[in-house]
């Protein structure tokens, strides 16, 4: 029970900030972690992602690359005419499960609280 009650300290807290902003660095913006659920169902050509996702080409382009660069998703060249390119989460994006399931569970909530609210006659 001890371990559970961590003091905050001002260097704790320091390290916090930064680990949510290495997160946020990595994942953040509006299409990052909708292309990883995505991909959750399966790998993609960059013609379907750009299509299903509602992304133009160039934005999609620089989100895959940063992804990639992350190590959370991996680009295949098929060797067909003309080229195409699949996208595949790498292993390492298995790492991001918990995230995307509470974000999911949170969004759906407060969907639910804001929809709600906005249904209730004043």
């Amino acid at each position: 029970m001890e371990e559970l009650m961590t003091r905050h300290t001002e260097t704790s807290c320091k390290k916090a900030r930064l680990a949510i902003q290495d997160t946020l660095d990595v994942v953040g913006g509006k299409w990052k972690l909708v292309l990883i659920s995505v991909l959750r169902n399966g790998k993609r050509k960059f013609n379907e992602l750009s299509k299903e996702v509602g992304i133009s080409p160039r934005i999609l382009s620089k989100e895959l690359q940063e992804l990639e660069a992350n190590g959370l998703v991996s680009r295949t060249v098929c060797d067909t005419k003309p080229v195409t390119v699949e996208y595949a989460l790498t292993e390492y994006s298995e790492t991001l499960s918990e995230v995307i399931i509470a974000m999911h569970k949170w969004g759906m909530a407060h969907r639910e609280r804001v929809i709600g609210e906005m249904n209730t006659p004043n």
